[in-house]
């Protein structure tokens, strides 16, 4: 259908504008932190990624919930792709906080709890993944696989609370200027978009497949002409 078409067409172009925005406000407009560094500016990358992993797994919970319920299709498809969303936010995480901490605290990586339950939290979902793509194509395959996908949501509560519960290097909250509240705006907005783009893409894919509706044209023509007589 138009209508699909035109919808994934703005979110692209959307997000497109998003991140050229966030790009250059992280570059230009946001201020460097006289202790860290440029380095700094990568919670422009790591904070929206974060918050969009939890957001994209409590998407593969409710779709898996949803095809549980319903059976239909197009709810394991969004659930897939909210996994793979999942992963690739995840693993931005892991790959920025890597970065940061070697800057910070000259370790690449530490087993703080903050650190492992991600860990944890972005094999779960590429076991899920890889999980779809094993040879099933059955009722019952698509079964485990969204029972899969609802137990694992599990690791993101405790991803969220391990660094409030528990003893951290992980900083639990970092205090932001109004320069980096401003750029932090187009950030969220631009992860987000290419978050929604990816899980809505099953959707958009399942309205654009759907067969536009038609008149009948041989019931139109009798009705026009069935009570038509002809002048002599």
């Amino acid at each position: 259908m138009p209508q699909a078409s035109h919808l994934s067409g703005i979110l692209r172009v959307a997000g497109l504008c998003a991140f050229l925005v966030a790009g250059g406000m992280a570059i230009f407009h946001a201020p460097i932190d006289e202790q860290m560094g440029p380095v700094q500016k990568l919670i422009y990358l790591h904070l929206p990624a974060a918050i969009l992993s939890f957001i994209s797994a409590m998407v593969v919970f409710a779709a898996s919930l949803g095809f549980l319920w319903t059976r239909q299709d197009v709810w394991n498809r969004v659930a897939r792709a909210a996994g793979i969303a999942t992963v690739i936010c995840s693993l931005t995480v892991l790959v920025t906080g890597m970065i940061w901490a070697h800057f910070m605290w000259g370790l690449w990586w530490t087993w703080s709890p903050r650190l492992t339950f991600t860990l944890v939290m972005c094999v779960l979902y590429a076991g899920y993944l890889l999980l779809r793509r094993l040879p099933g194509g059955s009722a019952t395959w698509d079964t485990r696989c969204a029972v899969y996908g609802c137990v694992v949501f599990l690791d993101v509560p405790l991803v969220y609370l391990s660094i409030r519960l528990l003893p951290d290097v992980h900083p639990t909250s970092i205090p932001l200027t109004a320069a980096m509240r401003n750029t932090l705006i187009p950030c969220y907005l631009a992860v987000g978009l290419g978050c929604a783009q990816l899980i809505l893409s099953p959707v958009l894919s399942a309205v654009r497949k759907q067969p536009p509706t038609t008149v009948d044209h041989e019931d139109s023509s009798s009705h026009g002409t069935g009570n038509f007589r002809p002048q002599t």
